[in-house]
């Protein structure tokens, strides 16, 4: 097996013509570079030097080893220059994916931000929901996703580094019925789900990350809700019930992503399980690069502003 000084030790003896001046190029004693030459042509089975009292002369086997360590040398320093200049955050590239809603709210400041800094990493997105993100940090297909997950349905083979907790509220038709039954509590409006058991409801479809949510609020409460209509889009949902048409569950920080011109109520859930955690996913068995501890960094830094 040969490595890179091999190639080094014989590009040098090669281009001095000389083992002792080679030797003291390198930087070793003489017969420590002799014993190396040694090892090599035995290990190839034939030689690579022709000596003589004037010094030593390639073979034409060394010939092919001398074109073949130029060639291994070239590409062995420039993948060092690389590396240089990715550890030195010069050059890179990264990996992310995020939700579709997310995406589009926190993506657009962090990236220009990143970009800001590091010019010169590029960086590629890849959306979808939270399920299916979850299976690409598995399947090391993107090196971080911007995702939710709640501690009751954690996935074991996932590393989530928390962001921001969330929590869901009730989203009605301003002035509904219902806000007779809201009690306040540390400045919030809140309603149990209890006083919404004769309430229609307006859910997102089995699939979705609200969805599952709101089914962990559901099942802990052993809330069985009336619905209504379900749909793949939140925000159809919640344009729905503010119209009247029924009530809806989403979370608090989604209100902030369509400006509504017609003015809407919203409620806390009074319940503890009654939110998701923002998070950045990644797999814990991948090495983290500076470019995507950097890039962490950065989305942090947006959630603490």
């Amino acid at each position: 097996m040969f490595n890179y000084k091999d190639f080094l030790y014989i590009k040098t003896i090669a281009e001095e013509k000389s083992i002792s001046k080679a030797a003291a190029k390198l930087y070793i004693s003489q017969p420590s570079l002799s014993q190396t030459i040694q090892k090599i042509e035995e290990g190839l089975g034939t030689q690579i030097f022709n000596r003589s009292s004037q010094g030593v002369n390639l073979t034409f086997a060394g010939e092919k080893y001398y074109e073949t360590a130029l060639k291994v040398l070239s590409i062995y320093n420039d993948f060092t220059n690389d590396i240089s200049y990715i550890n030195n955050l010069q050059k890179g590239t990264i990996h992310v994916g995020a939700t579709t809603f997310l995406g589009t709210m926190i993506f657009p400041e962090v990236i220009i931000d990143f970009n800001r800094k590091y010019p010169n990493i590029e960086i590629y997105i890849t959306e979808g929901d939270s399920k299916s993100l979850e299976k690409k940090v598995e399947n090391f297909e993107v090196d971080l996703a911007l995702s939710h997950y709640h501690p009751l349905r954690r996935n074991s083979a996932i590393e989530y580094n928390d962001l921001y907790c969330d929590r869901f509220v009730v989203v009605t038709e301003k002035n509904s019925p219902v806000s007779k039954y809201s009690k306040l509590k540390d400045d919030k409006n809140y309603l149990s789900l209890i006083d919404l058991k004769d309430e229609e409801f307006i859910l997102l479809r089995k699939d979705r990350g609200i969805r599952r949510i709101c089914d962990i609020i559901f099942d802990e409460a052993k809330f069985e809700p009336k619905i209504k209509l379900t749909t793949t889009n939140f925000e159809t949902a919640k344009r729905l019930a503010i119209r009247g048409y029924g009530i809806t569950i989403m979370p608090h920080y989604y209100l902030k992503i369509f400006n509504e011109d017609i003015d809407y109520d919203y409620y806390f859930i009074d319940s503890e399980e009654a939110y998701w955690i923002r998070c950045l996913c990644a797999n814990p068995n991948m090495y983290k690069s500076k470019i995507t501890l950097e890039f962490i960094k950065t989305v942090e830094k947006f959630f603490k502003e």
